[in-house]
């Protein structure tokens, strides 16, 4: 039937002098690499190149093995998704602040907002809308009741 898995086998450890020893190997064989790479000039390089290069050889391992993970079409063809927008950031050099600064539509919309009213208001002053033609009308009829209802009161007073 079935054969058994992983859970009751004995653990194996790794020793630290195992670690130290693989650790070292890598270390010599970067150093090997670059004294080739440089022509022997570099044999007293600086330790901070050394452990650049083993970064790098990790991350250049790590891409390809995900390169080779890709499964089915995905290595053939390369699929990019048009909606992703890709955030690219500036530097401050780059920055360019005495252009036309580009308006979001809401802040569009409550400019032309405020120019309407302001348009209206001015319409408005000078009597053009219906709205102060109304507000005119009543109040020459306002006028003239108070007008009679004064004459009114004179009359009765004489």
């Amino acid at each position: 039937g079935r054969k058994g898995g992983h859970k009751g086998r004995a653990r194996q450890y790794t020793s630290p002098e195992e670690i130290d020893a693989q650790l070292q190997a890598e270390k010599q064989k970067a150093r090997e690499e670059e004294e080739q790479e440089e022509g022997g000039e570099g044999a007293t390089g600086d330790p901070k190149k050394e452990k650049k290069s083993l970064d790098s050889d990790e991350s250049d391992e790590d891409d390809e093995d995900y390169q080779q993970k890709r499964k089915g079409v995905e290595g053939l063809i390369d699929i990019e998704n048009p909606n992703r927008v890709i955030q690219t950031t500036k530097k401050v050099t780059q920055l360019d602040l005495e252009g036309p600064k580009e308006l979001s539509r809401r802040e569009r919309e409550e400019i032309e907002k405020q120019k309407a009213k302001e348009r209206y208001m001015k319409m408005h002053l000078a009597g053009k809308t219906e709205q102060a033609k109304a507000d005119l009308a009543r109040l020459a009829i306002i006028r003239k009741q108070r007008e009679e209802a004064a004459r009114r009161k004179e009359e009765e007073r004489k």
